[in-house]
């Protein structure tokens, strides 16, 4: 009998990522083991992962488990199959690609499989399923910035391959990636400075799509209210001698009126990769474009005008726009990465990474300042602005494994460096107009301010960050200790320049050390305990001429981490909890002495300490659940004159919940139900403490169902985020008051062939 006889028979497939159990008799992966488990230290080099090769399979065991590619399963037979959308483990930076059950660090990845399945549109989509991250969005425009341990991730600093610079910066279309992997707490160290001057709490690492093991050819069309349609296709073939030649191919888009009235989203994306591997070399290297337009789009809600004392307003209506029809974005983006490695024997690899991104960005936004938050009134003002990047980023190092009686070595070191050319030009209106966020009202913008040619943006920023890393990763007594210790040396050189003119406001140029030391102990072969103390690194100031110390230039600010916890992995499921506390400076402005004159110092302060609990796997068979808990304590530790000194910090939760559930149901073969609950504590409105936004929690439902027709695999989805159309509030991110989503129905069907 055939495998397509024998599957037709027990009425018994999976579509990628099903999540369905049932019996059979083989297993067709659409992503499979990569030529990284071919070599000992493919995966740990730079986390570069091409497709795998027949010949031989020598990676260690830390390699293989990191893997970031694999779970779209498009036939499952023989036994029931362990479906893990979220692993411990990721790209680590200078450390590479590691087993999360072997690092001090708390970092998750979130596959493909999770990203087709819950219909994810944007990376806050994906976001959505960890409990350490909260999402938010920007001034003026439709921006996500991503808050992690109660600090500021901006979209900018979202990394690709482990690249800062090269993702689109304010809108991410995640079809494209195989993985998106969370490290939770700072990282000078493994990753660098930041360019965009965050990622002091986490950052987001994506890994583009791989050519996978198994042909693939996924069609997927889909529909979210209130009436946008769209489609992707995925196609993946490896082809010449040991299948040494891959290549993949992505296509995504979707266009129409989302559920928040008058907003219009259209957004393509498209992504190719070729990679080629032998016994000693892999090369990868894959290009993407992304389009995102919103029209008509609501942005968040300027609250810093309100009087002192004045609460929160009430929660509008969830589908409520305040924005204006004639409000847009155009962001269109072309970047990509090569990725190369090369072993040397058995126990060196060399490596090199190189990315860039090329970014054109134009808008018309319509920003809502609130001025009465128990009537709503408020101003209404006019900008248009266009942003053009040119981003290079590259890295390269050598990892070796060396014995020195009892104790193995491995050595890391290597550089990285960023160019980052920033053109810009704006033209606001210098008189807004009247406006009410309850009872919005429609004008016609007037913008006559202008700073440079908008057909013709002139440079406004220049940023080099140059680094070098070194570091050691001791492990002994039969593998159940191992100790890392390390450091990094950063370079930030940044210039500004004026708008129009190109003359050179001003000039930033230091340097810091960002050490890092680490320590793991398996008590057990499945659990570890860990401690950290490293970094978080920003480039500081140079003091305008308002101040006393006028030119003063500052050191990169440095934000200090200690973090102790404990970690349980068996593979089918997956525990963890950390405790940490964060020290981070900021600029501050204070009186000198009686002279009426005012002086800039570094010596804010801000301190966040806290608990994570992460859970992820198959709870028993058929029930899997991923999700955790947060409790975040944000204080305000010195301010100018002391005045908030002890208040919670604004818009950081004291609690983040997430529970992500699906069942299978074992009647109906091929059914999943899926559950997810989103819950977030109060956040302080303002710096005093006295008004803050109520805590929320939201419910979504859905299910997805696996089935043949024409004797191919198809998956039906269907999912209703916020059920009930519950109104909130989801955030409030320094001034920026920004609404929770309205309830959302989401539909698609994915074909096999």
């Amino acid at each position: 009998m055939s495998l397509r006889a024998l599957c037709l028979s027990t009425i018994c497939i999976s579509s990628l990522l099903a999540g369905t159990r049932g019996p059979a008799v083989s297993v067709a992966s659409a992503s499979e083991a990569s030529p990284v488990q071919q070599k000992a230290k493919t995966a740990s080099a730079s986390g570069a992962q091409p497709a795998a090769s027949p010949k031989k399979d020598t990676a260690p065991k830390d390699a293989k488990d990191a893997d970031a590619g694999g779970h779209e399963d498009i036939v499952v037979t023989a036994a029931r199959k362990n479906r893990m959308y979220v692993t411990s483990g990721g790209d680590l930076g200078a450390l590479g690609n590691k087993k999360g059950l072997d690092v001090p660090f708390n970092i998750r990845s979130y596959n493909s499989s999770l990203i087709l399945n819950q219909q994810s549109q944007t990376l806050g989509d994906v976001l959505l399923n960890d409990p350490t991250v909260r999402t938010t969005m920007g001034y003026g425009n439709y921006a996500q910035l991503f808050q992690i341990r109660g600090f500021t991730l901006y979209g900018d600093d979202v990394a690709i391959d482990g690249l800062y610079g090269v993702t689109p910066r304010q809108l991410v279309s995640p079809q494209l990636y195989d993985s998106v992997q969370v490290l939770n707490g700072a990282s000078a160290f493994l990753n660098g400075a930041a360019p965009g001057g965050s990622a002091i709490g986490g950052n987001v690492n994506l890994i583009p799509k791989r050519a996978a093991a198994t042909d693939i050819t996924r069609i997927t069309g889909d529909y979210t209210s209130s009436g946008q349609g769209g489609g992707a296709f995925d196609i993946s073939r490896r082809f010449g001698k040991d299948h040494a030649f891959g290549f993949r191919f992505n296509a995504a888009g979707m266009d129409g009126e989302t559920p928040i009235k008058g907003e219009r989203h259209d957004d393509v994306a498209l992504g190719a990769e070729f990679d080629w591997h032998n016994e000693d070399t892999r090369i990868n290297m894959n290009m993407n474009y992304q389009k995102q337009q919103v029209f008509g789009g609501r942005s968040a809600i300027i609250v810093s005008s309100l009087a002192a004392g004045m609460p929160a307003p009430r929660a509008t209506a969830p589908s409520e726009n305040w924005g204006q029809r004639w409000a847009y974005t155009d962001l269109a983006y072309l970047f990509g990465t090569l990725n190369i490695e090369h072993d040397f024997g058995e126990h060196i690899t060399a490596y090199g990474k190189f990315g860039a991104q090329s970014g054109n960005e134009m808008g018309n936004y319509a920003t809502t300042t609130l001025t009465n938050s128990h009537t709503g009134d408020g101003t209404v003002g006019a900008m248009a602005d266009a942003y053009n990047v040119m981003n290079q980023a590259t890295q390269a190092g050598v990892r070796a494994h060396v014995t020195t009686g009892p104790i193995r070595h491995e050595f890391n070191a290597g550089g990285s460096a960023i160019w980052e050319e920033s053109d810009s030009a704006y033209a606001m209106s210098l008189t807004p107009q009247a406006g009410n966020i309850y009872h919005p009202t429609q004008f016609t913008p007037a913008e006559t301010f202008t700073g440079g040619n908008l057909s013709n943006p002139g440079r406004v920023a220049w940023n080099k960050l140059y680094s070098l890393f070194l570091s050691d990763t001791m492990t002994f007594w039969h593998d159940r200790i191992a100790l890392t210790g390390g450091f990094r040396y950063q370079d930030i050189l940044s210039d500004s320049f004026d708008y129009g003119s190109g003359k050179l406001n001003t000039h930033y140029n230091a340097a810091a050390f960002s050490p890092v030391i680490g320590l793991v102990i398996h008590p057990v072969s499945n659990v570890s305990l860990y401690f950290n103390r490293i970094q978080g690194l920003s480039a500081g100031q140079t003091v305008g001429s308002t101040y006393v110390n006028a030119g003063q230039v500052f050191a990169p600010y440095q934000s200090t981490q200690y973090e102790v916890g404990a970690k349980y992995d068996v593979g089918r499921f997956a525990a963890g909890v950390a405790f940490f506390q964060t020290s981070m400076p900021y600029g501050l402005t204070e009186a000198y002495g009686n002279t009426g004159q005012s002086i800039y110092t570094q010596d804010g302060r801000q301190r966040n300490q806290g608990m994570e609990l992460t859970l992820n796997g198959e709870i028993v068979r058929g029930l899997r659940f991923n999700g955790g808990l947060t409790l975040i304590d944000a204080k305000q530790m010195h301010t100018a004159g002391g005045t908030y000194n002890g208040k919670t910090v604004i818009g950081i939760p004291n609690y983040t919940i997430n529970g992500n559930l699906e069942y299978d149901v074992p009647f109906i073969k091929g059914l999943t139900l899926v559950g997810r609950v989103i819950s977030t504590g109060k956040q302080q409105f303002n710096n005093a403490n006295t008004a803050h936004l109520p805590a929320w929690s939201r419910f979504d439902l859905g299910a997805r169902y696996t089935f043949l027709a024409a004797q191919k695999p198809l998956t039906a989805r269907f999912e209703v985020d916020n059920i009930g159309n519950q109104r909130y509030w989801a955030s409030v991110y320094q001034s920026d008051l920004v609404m929770g989503d309205p309830e959302t129905f989401k539909f698609s069907i994915s074909a096999d062939l």
